[in-house]
């Protein structure tokens, strides 16, 4: 029995149809991914032997033959160039910090078809003493994602890196929320801050950073419909994001959340303050209305909100700003709510979560862990 030819080295069949030997050679896959093939036919096995050198001479760039020397820094560039059009910017530039900081200092010398299992499997486990499990999932994705093209593009015959696994990295900061006590600390001391509105909504209420950054007035509501049927309370609308589509994180955060008095005080107040900041900035100001601006209307990054937020924080007692980040006031939310006996589902609906299970998922440990309605119940039944 002759032997398999090699992969990469074409084909030979007999067409017993046309009566013909057909030499094929393929150079890899076109951009909607399909393999892309080229014939010649002969009328002997000699003939068609020939027929294949000739293919390999003529197509031998486009199969890759001239691209030994291609690394896998090589692979990732191309990636980064090419692969990630349609991508949020934000995520480009992350894919861009991850490659640029960990994959090609780390295997970017390495040529494609040397790379091997052992060496990816070696590159984790170091990385893995000093990353998080999250940030090792992303840069083997990176890895896996520009390995994959270089072999769409017919670089090389198979992806190894699909073959090794992520293990396990460094816990991430866990997050964590404030007490009872310390929010109230904080809302005392920032009541004159620039970001008193902004920590109380978002306190307050659980509305994601993301989601208060790009909040306008137009959704703002202080006074609400007390006389309508039925009353409408006062309310903001969280109905957008700063993600690049503008929508909400899922269909489920979409929602409307009525204000807490405090809220509502803190907002006239910073609405006030916001109108002597646009007319100091004048001509300077876009007016994009904006709830929460920078100093001249544009819309807050995370750094700015990150800045600001610690800086107000710096100003409670026993408090250190440098161990909170603004998402904290979130979880800082869901913890009071769940102390106060508020059920999870509820709890869910109001962060705008897909279900409870995904409440008690992320703030597992600011949902309260024991469940006390049946013995609280069993305890007022027998005291009577």
């Amino acid at each position: 029995m002759s032997a398999r030819r090699d992969r990469g080295d074409g084909g030979l069949h007999w067409d017993a149809r046309r009566r013909r030997w057909i030499a094929t050679v393929s150079l890899g896959y076109d951009s909607a991914g399909k393999r892309v093939v080229r014939r010649r036919s002969a009328r002997t096995r000699t003939e068609a032997k020939n027929k294949l050198k000739e293919l390999f001479n003529e197509y031998g760039a486009d199969l890759g033959l001239d691209s030994t020397d291609c690394t896998v820094a090589d692979a990732v560039t191309n990636w980064l160039a090419y692969g990630l059009a349609g991508k949020d910017p934000e995520t480009v530039k992350l894919y861009t910090v991850l490659c640029r900081t960990h994959v090609i200092p780390g295997l970017g010398h390495r040529r494609l078809r040397e790379l091997g299992v052992d060496d990816i499997d070696t590159w984790l486990a170091s990385k893995a003493r000093t990353l998080s499990t999250r940030t090792l999932q992303s840069i083997h994705s990176c890895l896996n994602r520009s390995v994959q093209r270089a072999v769409v593009r017919g670089k090389l015959s198979r992806n190894v890196v699909t073959l090794c696994a992520v293990p396990t990295g460094q816990p991430g900061r866990p997050s964590k929320a404030i007490t009872l006590a310390q929010a109230a600390a904080v809302l005392k001391a920032v009541e004159n801050d620039p970001m008193h509105a902004y920590i109380t909504v978002s306190l307050l209420t659980g509305a994601r950073t993301e989601e208060l950054r790009p909040l306008t007035w137009d959704h703002v509501d202080l006074e609400g419909r007390p006389h309508a049927d039925p009353p409408v309370p006062p309310h903001i609308a969280v109905w957008h994001s700063v993600r690049r589509s503008g929508d909400t994180k899922t269909r489920r955060s979409r929602r409307t959340l009525a204000l807490p008095d405090r809220c509502r005080s803190a907002l006239r107040q910073h609405r006030r303050a916001q109108e002597r900041q646009r007319q100091a900035a004048s001509e300077r100001w876009q007016d994009n209305n904006l709830a929460f601006a920078s100093d001249t209307g544009t819309v807050l990054d995370a750094a700015n909100v990150r800045r600001a937020f610690r800086r107000a924080l710096a100003k409670a007692d026993g408090i250190d700003p440098a161990e909170w980040t603004p998402r904290e006031l979130r979880h800082s939310f869901v913890s009071l709510l769940s102390d106060h006996d508020v059920p999870v589902e509820e709890i869910a609906r109001l962060v705008g979560h897909s279900s409870s299970e995904t409440t008690e998922k992320v703030y597992r440990k600011q949902i309260r862990p024991v469940i006390q309605t049946g013995a609280l119940t069993m305890d007022r039944i027998f005291q009577r």
